[in-house]
């Protein structure tokens, strides 16, 4: 089975971050995220995955390589690329990714966290024998989402752009994985900028039986905003998103994973959960709790950390101070003076 995965997203929310690193590559608990997405893609019988890119496609290059190399970490996944010279939409950019395949996709966004379960969507999907099925996730508040309400067999009667407040049909939102066959590429215009959902799924609704929606209770997340990009590590700290909860971690004390060879020095006060990755280094005297310590990352003495996450290379100056907040890579954070 094939898939398209959209990453060509700037990323404007999560600036300065994605600046020089597209959101789709920021590391979520030391793995970047769309590493994370081609497991969960190979996991469920994807052989091979076009990256439909636009923003910085070099980068996509260096981690993977060119076509089909680099595919070793997700068992026999091929990575094809796709790189759009300018924006095209959603639906567009699927158009322009798939051209050259004429089968059954799935197409997923590159921002989104999800363990879905695809095979159970799959058969759903032709079950009803769909052209388009979509998954759905429920909210509390679904004013900033795409709500997709839906007939009790599943058929989609609308789309509903973030509806005010208390004001949605439904608070099952488009949750950004879709199944579509050969049919639905071809509603699509080549080389045009076409939105898939605010277009080509709600033109569809004029013929009954083809857009179905797929209901999950499955874990979801889209981490394109600041606060979001925090909840995925709070999230992985909790064990929800994967065990271990870093790639290679081990437990070296209840809460405490620590990849490769981490240094923790006598009189560091290091209290679970902590993942500590590969090089990093905490000094006596400081104090780690609830974060993440990307490679190489140094937490110097006096420093201390609460609901942090410091990206490779990152440092905390000695009596530096953070709290629930992201430090770069490379960056250095010292205490301000005064």
């Amino acid at each position: 089975m094939k898939a398209v995965v959209l990453v060509g997203g700037e990323g404007t929310r999560l600036r300065p971050l994605t600046l020089t690193t597209p959101k789709p590559l920021l590391p979520i608990a030391n793995q970047p995220h769309l590493e994370r997405q081609l497991g969960w893609l190979a996991a469920h019988g994807v052989d091979e995955v076009v990256l439909s890119m636009g923003y910085l496609p070099d980068a996509f290059h260096r981690h993977f390589g060119s076509d089909g190399e680099g595919h070793d970490k997700f068992g026999e996944v091929v990575l094809r690329y796709a790189i759009e010279s300018e924006p095209l939409g959603t639906a567009g950019a699927i158009r322009f990714a798939a051209e050259s395949i004429d089968e059954r996709i799935i197409v997923c966004n590159g921002d989104v966290l999800t363990s879905l379960d695809l095979d159970a969507m799959v058969r759903f999907h032709d079950e009803h024998g769909a052209e388009a099925t979509i998954s759905l996730t429920q909210v509390d508040d679904p004013s900033a989402f795409g709500v997709v309400p839906t007939q009790a067999d599943g058929s989609v009667i609308a789309f509903v752009e973030k509806p005010p407040p208390g004001k949605a049909p439904s608070n099952w939102i488009n949750a950004g994985t879709y199944v579509v066959e050969p049919a639905f590429l071809r509603r699509i215009p080549p080389r045009l900028n076409v939105s898939v959902e605010r277009e080509t799924f709600p033109r569809m609704l004029a013929e009954p039986g083809l857009v179905f929606g797929y209901q999950s209770d499955a874990y979801w997340l889209d981490i394109g905003t600041p606060e979001k990009y925090l909840q995925a590590h709070i999230d992985a700290l909790a064990g929800r998103l994967s065990n271990p909860p870093a790639p290679g971690a081990r437990e070296t004390a209840p809460g405490i994973w620590v990849q490769g060879d981490a240094t923790i020095e006598p009189d560091a006060r290091v209290e679970a959960p902590v993942i500590i990755g590969d090089g990093a280094r905490i000094e006596a005297g400081a104090h780690v709790h609830a974060s993440i310590l990307g490679a190489a990352a140094v937490v110097e003495s006096r420093a201390d950390l609460e609901g942090a996450v410091l990206h490779t290379g990152a440092r905390v100056s000695h009596g530096g101070s953070v709290q629930g907040s992201v430090v770069g890579a490379f960056a250095v954070l010292k205490p301000t003076s005064r």
